[in-house]
This record gives C-alpha cells, structure tokens and sequence, in this order.
C-alpha cells in the first residue's frame, strides 16, 4: 500500500528525479513554457507554483532556499525580480498544462506546461542573443 506516499516515480531514483526536476524547473523559469510529458509537467506544476510563493516573499532567506531548490542563481533571480512582482496580486495559480498530443516515437502523452500571462518574448531569448553576439563577431572578423 502506498498510504501517504506523494508524487508519481517517474521510473526515476529518488536523485535523479530531484535532479530532473530542479532542471524543469530552471528550463521552465528561463523560457516560461516547455513541452514535456504530461506526468512530468504535472509532477513539475506544484513544485514550480512554490517556487513562485517562495519568491513572493522576498527576502534573504526565500532567496537562498530558491538557489538550493533550483541549483541556479540566475534561475531565483528571475523568480524574485521578474515572475514574483507579475503575479504580486495572484493568490496561486501561476501555471497552466495542455495537452499536446502524443510522442511519435513512443506514443506518450506530450504536455505544454507555461506561465499563466507569460512574457513571449522569453522562450529561445539566450539563444537569439547568442546568435547574434556570433553574427556581430563574425562581422567584426570579416572587416
């Protein structure tokens, strides 16, 4: 029996899935929307909507328990400056998850799980300025 034993395994050790998690987590703060497997986003979902509380707060303490959880400074950065005073007013709720069809490969059910009132602009934002920076000096070297 399975009395009080949260969360789906994931077919995961319990490190691996930490793991796995805290990179969603980083990918998903990053980006604000990812397409993953619907167990996975929906394991991800209640970690992600703390993660959001615990920013909200916002003092010293929340953000270091946001860099342990998340294993980025850059991640609990975003949390406490950009996605905390968005959704200041919002008393939870900070996530959606849709279903997106099926894998071809192995058929398993797809899930896009993304911030509610999401900045478009930010999926694919480090990769476009990385291309850029990569144009700018490949110019340079040409000239």
């Amino acid at each position: 029996m399975r009395h009080r034993n949260r969360g789906r395994k994931l077919n995961r050790t319990w490190s691996h899935r930490k793991s796995m998690l805290a990179n969603m987590a980083q990918a998903l703060v990053e980006h604000e929307q990812i397409l993953t497997t619907l167990p996975k986003a929906k394991e991800l979902r209640p970690l992600v909507e703390k993660l959001v509380t615990l920013g909200k707060r916002g003092d010293l303490h929340a953000r270091r328990l946001l860099i342990a959880k998340t294993r980025s400074e850059a991640t609990a950065k975003k949390i406490l400056e950009v996605l905390a005073p968005r959704y200041r007013e919002r008393p939870g709720g900070y996530t959606r998850v849709l279903k997106a069809g099926y894998r071809f490969g192995d058929n398993a059910p797809m899930a896009v799980i993304e911030f509610v009132d999401r900045d478009i602009e930010a999926k694919g934002r480090r990769d476009r300025e990385r291309q850029a920076a990569e144009r700018a000096a490949g110019a340079e070297a040409a000239a």
